[in-house]
């Protein structure tokens, strides 16, 4: 007997390691040079130009977003998504992402899809710059059905140790400052998927009266953002950001949870904000959501980012000037409210 038979096929494997490599080669920085095949994967810190740094790491998924990605048949996109859910928690540290390696389980390894979920994954590393340098394939047959995968991302980044966010000083009439999502991202499908199947609405309709110009399944796919390489230029106005020409004092990733379980994770006991909810608008992505759903306001808030994909807390002086730098880097900013006293967001 042979291990194919019992539903793992070596050769497979081997031919997605092949066909992989050049876009892992592809994502080569200072530190990697992203050979893959060893037991463990190499990076040279002492390359970097770091005095006194601090490692950060994170680790995530997509979750039932790739439940989508089979419906519709379009896997290229979704390794974009499992790169941004780890290294934009590491942006809001101040951190820098060094390296990234991915974790793709399956039923049976179909080699196309496999290769175009880590072609996705290669590009979300070139838009954060980072070196994808090694991860793991697992083909398991009786724990997955044929045609299902799963998948996890681990990074690790670095910060000097002076720069590390979010900062202490925040003081009441700080501002908040939104810069806008790509679409739902990587949170709340499961929502998402029992608001499409309430309704009978199949992932490839085109949903009328909302301004979609693709299928709710590719409106869907939108990938998450990644907001590093904008952020990090931000950061290093100087060397250090408390005296930044944009002193950026606290960032959030509006993930899993909205803006109500996030923005609190990065301030300090007795402050909280408040978010004026007239300063933006949801997208109409969130507007069919919420509609079809008949999903409350609060519920949304605490469950999709609602088109707010990182917030920041900056001082009041320089804000403006602020939300005018990332709309020139081709970002929609807007403020959307300030800090106060308090333990819970207050909406207003």
């Amino acid at each position: 007997m042979k291990y194919k038979e019992a539903g793992v096929d070596i050769d497979a494997g081997n031919e997605l390691v092949k066909r992989i490599t050049p876009f892992a080669k592809a994502t080569t920085r200072i530190g990697a040079d992203c050979d893959l095949g060893g037991f463990g994967a190499l990076f040279d810190l002492k390359k970097l130009a770091y005095k006194d740094p601090i490692l950060v790491s994170s680790t995530d998924g997509v979750g039932t977003k790739l439940k989508i990605a089979k419906e519709v048949s379009k896997h290229d996109t979704i390794g974009i998504d499992l790169v941004a859910m780890c290294v934009n928690d590491l942006v809001v540290q101040g951190a820098e992402p060094l390296f990234f390696l991915d974790y793709f389980a399956c039923g049976k390894l179909e080699v196309g899809i496999a290769t175009d979920v880590i072609k996705g994954i290669a590009e979300g590393c070139k838009q954060a710059g980072c070196a994808l340098i090694g991860g793991e394939t697992a083909e398991m047959p009786g724990m997955y059905k044929v045609g299902d995968y799963d998948l996890a991302g681990f990074t690790v980044g670095a910060v000097e140790r002076e720069n590390i966010l979010p900062l202490k000083e925040l003081k009441n009439g700080d501002a908040v400052i939104a810069i806008a999502s790509s679409g739902v991202h990587s949170n709340g499908y499961s929502l998402v998927r029992k608001i499409l199947t309430d309704n009978d609405i199949r992932f490839s309709d085109l949903v009328k009266g909302y301004d979609f110009t693709k299928t709710i399944g590719e409106e869907l796919l939108t990938p998450t953002k990644i907001y590093v390489k904008q952020l990090l230029g931000i950061f290093s106005n100087s060397p250090t950001l408390a005296s930044s020409k944009h002193p950026i004092k606290a960032v959030a990733h509006i993930t899993g949870g909205g803006i109500t379980e996030n923005l609190p994770r990065v301030l300090p006991k007795g402050k909280t904000a408040q978010i004026n909810l007239n300063s933006w608008q949801f997208p109409p992505l969130f507007k069919f959501l919420q509609d079809k759903g008949k999903v409350s306001t609060d519920e949304m808030l605490r469950t999709f980012n609602c088109g707010c994909g990182m917030i920041l807390v900056v001082e009041r002086e320089p804000a403006n000037a602020l939300i005018s730098t990332l709309q020139k880097l081709g970002e929609q900013a807007f403020m959307i409210g300030e800090i106060i006293d308090g333990t819970e967001i207050k909406y207003i």
